[in-house]
């Protein structure tokens, strides 16, 4: 018995490291030298025919529902409580919906709309990957014609620049280094081998900050200019968070130099210019569901801003701020999850934004429903482990949650919020958001909605 302990033990030892082994081999392929055996992505500068609503994928969540409703009134009793903390302020509101029935459990105020800060990412989550798909994927490309060149931004702000970070890493970026490669190898072929570069970033018009962004923003490096070429996320350093002031010139400037440095002699004038000519090179993002993990996990700004554009290109509207707002309510329309929503950007920044706690909710459990969206519910930070709630719940009333929450969070100046999911004690899944817009002690205030989100984990009350 002990010999056959140990065979056993052994066994499932070496599966492990095989299994690391493996898995650190994938992550350090370069996904672009597996184009081949893609599906060809989507071309998201030519907005395609609306896609038919999404409305027979099966669910994700294959257990969901499975354990007994929780009572309101016992749910009611116990957010209630949570909802009263003092540290919340004066406008806090918050929704619970049973995840497979749609039937909401606990209401304060749950229509209220209130300013939702990060969490209007899930809004965006739910627009982009119910309009452009979970394997679309963005492209920069080079264009030519004679010696004349043209980088032209297909959006993709994680385009990585010949400094960012080597080694495995997931989601793995395009690489403005590859493109230099693949371009020069495709001029050299052609017997060029001095050229003139122009850049096009022409696919994102209009202002580029959105509606009630405060002027800090760039500067302090919570975001860069949203345009469609950039590389490093408009970053100077990789590892840092100041911005570029002009991230297409500057990431035509570190794509000349790589030119040079793969053997291509490139004129000393780099200006903007519309593309023209034949495809000489591409490279592509990530498939947009691992795009939409990274900005949900990350919280990140600028993806955020980028796959809301996406969703106006591919909706036909025009490819700014006001456009990409409309294009959103019309997906969220096309779903029936558009009432409690008014935004005007797709990052959260704008405190002008306004959803509702049953929005939220709303779309969470659409979200964990349905085939076509489940990368959102896997994008969402784990208490207490990942993301933006990597370092929250380990107070002593908060701890029981860790591990079984799953959430998006949102933070401006007096505002918190956090919208995500849970299973009870009882095994039901439920959809949460909980918000509040006027807060005084934002310490205290997270502490209390992680509190209650904890409360939804350990609810063991079917009974009331």
């Amino acid at each position: 018995m002990r010999r056959e302990r140990w065979v056993v033990i052994a066994t499932l030892a070496l599966l492990q490291v095989f299994a690391v082994v493996s898995g650190a081999w994938v992550l350090t392929q370069d996904p672009e030298r597996l184009a081949g055996r893609l599906p060809i992505p989507i071309s998201l500068a030519s907005p395609k025919p609306t896609p038919t609503p999404i409305a027979t994928a099966g669910p994700v969540l294959a257990s969901a529902g499975d354990g007994p409703l929780p009572a309101k009134g016992t749910l009611t009793s116990l957010l209630g409580r949570a909802m009263g903390d003092p540290s919340l302020g004066s406008n806090v509101a918050g929704a619970v919906i049973d995840s497979a029935t749609g039937a909401t459990l606990f209401d304060s105020g749950a229509e209220t709309g209130l300013t939702p800060a990060s969490t209007t990412k899930v809004v965006t989550a739910v627009a982009a990957l119910a309009s452009l798909g979970p394997d679309a994927r963005l492209a920069t490309t080079v264009v030519r014609t004679g010696n004349r060149i043209v980088l032209v931004g297909g959006g993709d702000p994680t385009l990585a620049g010949p400094r960012a970070a080597k080694g495995p890493v997931y989601p793995r970026s395009a690489s403005l280094t590859s493109l230099a490669s693949r371009t020069a190898a495709a001029l050299k072929t052609a017997g060029v081998r001095s050229v003139t570069l122009s850049y096009d970033a022409s696919l994102f018009t209009g202002p580029v900050t959105g509606p009630g962004w405060k002027p800090t923003y760039i500067p302090e490096g919570s975001i860069a200019p949203v345009t469609a070429l950039a590389m490093d996320e408009g970053r100077l350093n990789p590892d840092s968070g100041s911005r570029m002031s002009d991230p297409p010139r500057m990431t035509a400037a570190a794509f000349a130099d790589l030119l040079r440095k793969n053997g291509i002699k490139v004129g000393a004038t780099i200006k903007p210019a519309t593309a023209s000519g034949v495809e000489l090179a591409r490279v592509q993002s990530p498939p947009l569901y691992e795009l939409v993990e990274r900005m949900l996990t990350l919280s990140d700004n600028d993806l955020a801003e980028a796959l809301s554009r996406q969703v106006a290109i591919k909706e036909g509207q025009p490819h700014t701020f006001a456009g990409e707002v409309k294009a959103v309510h019309e997906v969220l329309g096309r779903l029936g999850v558009d009432q409690g929503v008014l935004v005007n950007d797709g990052s959260g920044l704008s405190p002008r934004n306004r959803i509702t706690p049953g929005a939220l909710s709303r779309l969470l459990a659409a979200a964990a429903s349905n085939e076509r969206l489940r990368s959102l519910i896997g994008g969402l930070p784990v208490a207490g482990f990942t993301g933006t709630l990597g370092s929250r719940y380990d107070k002593s009333d908060t701890k029981p949650g860790a591990g079984l929450v799953r959430a998006k969070t949102g933070t401006l100046d007096g505002v918190n919020t956090l919208a995500g999911i849970a299973y009870t004690a009882d095994g039901r899944l439920l959809t949460f958001a909980f918000m509040a817009d006027k807060v005084k002690d934002p310490g205290k205030a997270v502490t209390a909605l992680d509190r209650m989100a904890t409360i939804v984990s350990q609810c063991g009350c079917s009974r009331p």
